[in-house]
């Protein structure tokens, strides 16, 4: 179900009004807010959103609980997108997840981030690797007209535990087809340069199992109908959960990439930053 729009002057330091919220699952939402018109982000980048916690009991003085949040828009949009998980008993998403249309949240205007175009050597494919709300990040730079300027082929793999939480990256992709703006600037059917190939872990669905164990055996390759990754051609980005992270770092290098960092390119990068 997604919120009416309804935008006010924000009254808090650093706030943004809340646009426009949508629920996807239980454990999963997304939500757009107003954008700073002093920021600048390059896609792919994160930054600090939250909300003002409870007062101090001894001063009655509030402080901000802030996150590192991916910003799932790309660069160009006018507002301000965000993916995020609802965890009952989490000091800040236990509250977050019931944010609506009018309500502000602060965030402090300080992009940064490693799943950046820049941290990357030129290559002819890059591979997105998400898990759960990973998919954030990719959710930007596949909006980025960048991404299909750079690569003549974009894989994106997001691995979720159950069919309902692939629903937001599906979204994404499929509004892809039809968004006037990039299919103007890129040129028409710049989409079918994309292979989407999302997997569930628990719940049945038309793929099953964990990307890893599926590149691993060769399904993913077979699949896809592409060759295996190398660092001759292929380039790749990660963000998901630290056993993800750790396991797709460790392929990738036995497959000859290098990672990588804004202050040197190289063939693969991961966010360390935040965990899903």
């Amino acid at each position: 179900m997604t919120e009416a729009k309804a935008i006010k002057t924000p009254t808090l330091p650093d706030a943004q009004t809340v646009t426009e919220v949508k629920h996807y699952t239980d454990r999963l939402f997304s939500f757009r807010c107003t954008r700073p018109a002093s920021l600048r982000f390059r896609s792919g980048e994160f930054v600090m959103i939250g909300l003002m916690g409870e007062p101090d009991p001894k001063s009655g003085k509030q402080k901000p609980l802030l996150r590192a949040y991916s910003i799932a828009s790309p660069s160009w949009d006018e507002e301000l997108e965000f993916y995020s998980i609802k965890v009952q008993d989490g000091p800040l998403t236990s509250r977050l997840q019931h944010i609506k249309a009018g309500d502000e949240i602060i965030l402090r205007p300080k992009p940064v981030g490693t799943l950046v175009h820049d941290a990357l050597l030129p290559g002819k494919r890059i591979w997105f690797f998400a898990t759960g709300t990973g998919f954030a990040p990719f959710a930007s730079l596949l909006r980025e007209p960048q991404t299909y300027t750079d690569y003549e082929e974009v894989i994106i793999t997001h691995t979720c535990r159950e069919v309902g939480e692939l629903a937001y990256g599906a979204e994404i992709i499929e509004n892809l087809k039809t968004d006037e703006l990039l299919n103007e600037v890129i040129g028409e059917g710049f989409w079918k340069k994309i292979k989407y190939y999302p997997t569930t872990t628990r719940e049945e669905s038309p793929k099953m199992g964990r990307i890893t164990d599926l590149m691993r055996t060769g399904v993913a390759f077979k699949d896809l109908g592409v060759e295996p990754i190398c660092p001759e051609r292929d380039r790749a980005m990660i963000c998901g959960n630290l056993a993800f992270n750790l396991e797709l770092k460790e392929m990738l290098e036995e497959f000859g990439l290098e990672e990588g960092a804004n202050s040197e390119p190289k063939t693969y990068v991961v966010e360390k930053a935040f965990l899903d």
